[in-house]
């Protein structure tokens, strides 16, 4: 791959993960992982990022078992 390719890709990658940790961190939803994960590959964690964190699929504190006090 040409060197040009390689810078691409790196400012890809760096632009993807900042804003996923950005995103995530506004969210609460765990800021650290989707950012660490934004810069190894592209795009899976743009796509699960959508599908579980944007889409609603996954709320933080959902799911544990536990009861709300009313």
């Amino acid at each position: 791959m040409p060197l040009w390719g390689w810078i691409v890709l790196g400012c890809v990658l760096t632009a993807q993960s900042t804003w996923l940790f950005i995103d995530a961190r506004k969210r609460e939803s765990m800021p650290w992982f989707w950012g660490i994960w934004g810069l190894i590959q592209t795009p899976m964690p743009l796509v699960f990022y959508f599908v579980f964190v944007r889409s609603g699929w996954f709320r933080k504190g959902t799911g544990n078992g536990k009861r709300e006090k009313r």
